[in-house]
C-alpha cells in the first residue's frame, strides 16, 4: 500500500508558524478514517483538531509529543488503500 507524509496544516491568518502536538490516543498500526482527529496541535493562544485527510492506518510519528513543529513540517506517515 502507498504511504502518505502528513504535514503540519497552517493553524490560521493571525497564528504562529508552529505548534506542539498531542497526539489523540494513537499509536502505529491504528487504522483512521477521514475526518477522524488525527492529533491537537496546542499554541500559546489555542488548541486545533487536526483530522486525518484520508483513510489509513498509521505507521509511524515523525515528530514527539510536545515538540515544537513548524507549518509544513512532516508530523506522520499513514499508509493509504
Amino acid at each position: 500500500m502507498p504511504e502518505l507524509t502528513i504535514s503540519l496544516p497552517p493553524l490560521g491568518d493571525d497564528a504562529p508558524d508552529a505548534a506542539r502536538v498531542s497526539w489523540i490516543e494513537r499509536k502505529p498500526g491504528d487504522p483512521i478514517a477521514k475526518g477522524e482527529q488525527l492529533l491537537e496541535m496546542i499554541t500559546d493562544k489555542a488548541t486545533f483538531d487536526v483530522p486525518s485527510p484520508c483513510d489509513g492506518r498509521l505507521v509511524r510519528f515523525l515528530v514527539d509529543v510536545d515538540e515544537e513543529v513548524k507549518v509544513g513540517q512532516p508530523i506522520c506517515v499513514l499508509e493509504t488503500p
